[in-house]
Formats: structure tokens, C-alpha cells, sequence
């Protein structure tokens, strides 16, 4: 549809116990003085938290709306036959000044029936990270229930759980049943389901201001965590200059590293899928429909389902990452 063009939304910033300073200092994103900032939701279909257009003659409308609007020239024929107006992925940046919880969140199926939403299968790629930062993702061992709740009980949870040591560029899967937790002093990017229900399991002691602890889900999360998944999950892929390297995939996601030097044309003629850039270092100038926009690092673009190409042109090099959901392959 050519009155479409690519789309940017405003972040939705949310404060946390552990967050920091980066995504205003860093990304320029626009707090409030003085919060403390751990997220800012890019791209969020969240019923009730739908992102709103910050560009073009969709301004002020929310991603919900204009999927109402466009439906398949949005999201891609399948996606909305699915989702309806209910966007399938939120993107995420997230500071972790300080440690987050040790979570697990659950599948499809626990979650539909508990919640009524989607469960929640993730990946992370790191922006930066301080000297000696690390990810908890994953027990070192096949794990039985009872050891698992013996250690919680001891406050030694984090004994069972893979430590791994990270650097910009690397990446983590987290599907669904993964426990897991972001150390602090990390930068990172969340693709993730359209979904918020998170199981707190251990909160490494902390209080908030009042000396209250956070609310924990050990019940909750017993029946979601999967025992068995017990790797790391990184992946520590290098870039290819002008060339997409497939970062990680699943059903609800596909995401590529983009390194680009040159002007590059990306066919998406058979992808039926809206595709999400999220740019994590200088600029790249995104064209299509006969529209351009800058993307910045730290800055996250949607581009609408109808394109058939994009192109995209490097301010010096540049890299991104390319998010879009696959279609079952017959």
C-alpha cells in the first residue's frame, strides 16, 4: 500500500529497581531526571501498552490501530489471520545497572491457561557490558525438582545455574521453561513474544526502599521451568560485511545480524512479515514506499508487511539487527 512508509514509535520507558542511566545518556532516550531507568519498550503490542507512531500522518495512532486500519499490509496475511490486532513480538532495550531477578517465564500452553496470554520465548544480544559482566541462563546440570527447591530454600539457587562471562555482540536464546537472569552492567536488546508474564524464582535478597522484598512465584514457576534445559544457549556468530548472519530463529522469531558498509537492497518480496530494524551501531538511512528515515543507534524502525524491498544505506559502517517472523515451511 503506498501510503505506507517506514515507522517509528515512541519508547515507553519504564523505571525498575535495577536499572540505570544508559538509555538516557547512552541512546538519549527521555526520562524524566533523576528515575532510574531499566527499560524502554521500542515496539510493544502489549494489550493495554500499545506503542504510538511518532512519524509521518499515522502520528499519535497506536500500532493497534493502524494494524486495525491495514491489517495484513502491517503485519504480513498470516500474522494478522492469527494475531488479529494483537502485534506478535515486543522489542525491548534494557539496562541492568544492577542484577535482575532469576526468572522463568512459561510456554504457550501454561500461560494460556493461567493467563490467558502468550507465553514468552526470548533472545538477547548484547550492546555492551562493563568489565566482568555476566548472563545466568540454564542450569549446569539436568536438575531434579527437589535439588532445585533445595537450593532455593538455601538461597544457593544461583549455584546450579550456568555463569557466562559476556562481551558486546554475543548473543542468548531463552525459550520458554529457561531460568534465567541479566547480571549487572549489561546492555542488551530483547526480541521476545508479546507477553509480560515473568516468574520471579530469586531476587538475590534484595528490598525496595520501604524494606519490602519482591513478590516471588515459586509455586507459579515449579510447574514452568524445564528441568532439563541445561546449556547456555550462546551464540557468538561474527558479522559478514553486506551479508545477513541468522542470529537465532524459532517460531515466533527470526533474527539476522546486519553489518553494512554499502548500500544494500533486501528483497522481501516472499516474506510475509513485517520486518523490525533495530540499529546498534552508528546510522543507517531506511528506504522504502518511496520514504526514507534515519535510524540511529538505539533507535528501532518498523517497516510495514506490504514492502517488497528496502534499502538500506550505511552512514560509514553500520549494523543492525533484522527481526521478522518466519512462516512455517511446508
Amino acid at each position: 500500500m503506498s501510503s505506507l512508509y517506514p515507522i517509528r514509535f515512541k519508547p515507553v520507558l519504564k523505571e525498575t529497581l535495577w536499572g540505570g542511566s544508559a538509555l538516557r545518556e547512552r541512546y538519549g532516550k527521555k526520562a524524566k531526571p533523576g528515575t532510574v531507568i531499566g527499560e524502554s519498550w521500542e515496539i510493544s503490542g502489549m494489550p493495554g501498552a500499545s506503542s504510538v507512531v511518532a512519524n509521518g500522518f499515522l502520528k499519535g495512532n497506536t500500532l493497534e490501530e493502524i494494524t486495525e486500519i491495514y491489517m495484513g499490509d502491517i503485519v504480513g496475511e498470516a500474522l494478522f489471520e492469527k494475531y488479529g490486532t494483537e502485534f506478535p513480538l515486543l522489542i525491548k532495550i534494557i539496562d541492568a545497572h544492577d542484577k535482575l531477578s532469576i526468572q522463568v517465564h512459561p510456554d504457550d500452553r501454561l500461560s494460556s491457561e493461567r493467563h490467558h496470554a502468550w507465553g514468552k520465548t526470548e533472545m538477547w544480544y548484547v550492546l555492551d557490558a562493563a568489565p566482568g559482566a555476566v548472563i545466568y541462563t540454564g542450569f549446569r546440570k539436568k536438575t531434579t525438582k527437589e535439588e532445585y527447591l533445595d537450593h532455593l530454600t538455601g538461597k544457593r539457587l544461583a549455584d546450579l545455574i550456568n555463569v557466562t562471562p559476556v562481551t558486546r555482540g554475543d548473543v542468548f536464546f531463552i525459550p520458554a521453561g529457561m531460568v534465567h537472569s541479566i547480571g549487572a552492567g549489561v546492555l542488551l536488546a530483547e526480541i521476545q513474544q508479546t507477553s509480560d508474564v515473568t516468574y520471579r524464582i530469586y531476587d538475590w535478597d534484595r528490598v525496595d526502599a520501604s524494606g519490602t522484598p519482591r513478590e516471588m512465584h515459586t509455586a507459579l514457576a515449579l510447574d514452568a521451568i524445564n528441568f532439563n534445559l541445561d546449556t547456555t544457549n550462546l551464540i557468538k556468530k561474527d558479522p559478514q560485511v553486506n551479508h545477513a548472519v541468522m542470529l537465532a530463529e524459532c517460531p515466533y522469531f527470526r533474527t539476522s545480524l546486519l553489518q553494512i558498509d554499502s548500500p544494500v537492497i533486501k528483497d522481501y518480496s516472499l516474506t510475509d512479515s513485517f520486518i523490525i530494524y533495530i540499529c546498534t551501531e552508528n546510522m543507517t538511512v531506511i528506504e522504502c514506499f518511496g520514504h526514507s528515515e534515519e535510524l540511529k543507534s538505539g533507535e528501532t524502525l518498523l517497516v510495514p508487511a506490504a514492502a517488497d524491498s528496502v534499502t538500506l544505506i550505511p552512514q560509514g559502517r553500520s549494523t543492525l539487527l533484522e527481526v521478522f517472523v518466519p512462516q512455517k515451511r511446508n
